[in-house]
């Protein structure tokens, strides 16, 4: 990123016995983890929030459900109480381990193991009747909703407030990286805001940026970045070969 149109093959190259520096704009929750599996990979993480993670409060509704939904691990750290004793005793469906790991936390137990995704946790459900509670953040896909049609009550217990702009050393940091990776569309939005804003749009739009899926790559086309890449498969080590790729890639040049 911001190494300069000019200089950045040389300065890599320079470096390649040091870890590359990735940007990754992430909620610091979800920062951390990733941050630690690119430093397994070799690299070394410039965490640079974008958004902060804020639980909302919410009460469950006064409403009879015969199941429970969750796909991400915050819906367990943000549910309150109330919430929680809601899901208990109910039969809960859920994506991911580390969603599952959240719910036992909490005194929740899980039906068997955690799908993968969401397109494997649907098939699941067909043969599940009655009304679901569906436990999320406020920025989310509607795919399981969508496939559950007026089947599901969903209960927003955390969102991802964006924040004012990143400090000068936030934006120093970022301007140094050798690249970025991005896992949502609206983070990549607010990163090139950011950039714009902290005077180092020209560095920013210089890349690689690797991204989660097209989808998420579209900010940055707009904005310019000289590199937009994403792997075949919505998954995070997937995105990581691309990145190794993308920045193995810039050093043979």
């Amino acid at each position: 990123m911001a190494l300069g149109a000019t200089g950045f093959n040389a300065d890599y190259m320079a470096r390649t016995t040091s870890a590359p520096a990735v940007a990754i704009f992430r909620a610091r929750e979800d920062a951390e983890p990733s941050a630690a599996r690119l430093s397994a990979r070799g690299f070394s993480a410039i965490i640079a929030p974008v958004v902060e993670l804020h639980g909302t409060d919410a009460s469950p509704p006064d409403e009879r459900f015969d199941f429970v939904l969750a796909t991400s691990a915050k819906a367990f750290l943000f549910g309150s109480e109330a919430v929680l004793a809601a899901a208990r005793g109910l039969p809960l469906y859920l994506v991911g381990e580390k969603t599952a790991a959240g719910a036992r936390a909490r005194g929740v137990s899980p039906v068997g193991d955690a799908a993968a995704d969401v397109a494997e946790l649907i098939p699941r459900l067909q043969g599940v009747s009655g009304h679901a509670l569906y436990i999320a953040g406020r920025d989310r896909r509607p795919d399981l909703e969508a496939a559950l049609a007026g089947r599901v009550t969903t209960l927003v217990v955390y969102e991802a407030r964006a924040r004012d702009g990143w400090s000068a050393e936030e934006a120093r940091a970022v301007a140094n990286a050798s690249a970025a990776v991005h896992y949502s569309e609206r983070g990549a939005a607010l990163a090139a805001r950011f950039a714009e804003s902290a005077g180092i749009a020209a560095a920013f739009r210089y890349g690689p940026h690797v991204c989660l899926s097209r989808q998420v790559a579209g900010p940055l086309a707009a904005f310019g970045a000289a590199r937009v890449l994403w792997p075949r498969t919505l998954r995070e080590e997937a995105v990581f070969d691309t990145l190794e790729s993308a920045l193995a890639d810039y050093g043979a040049k």
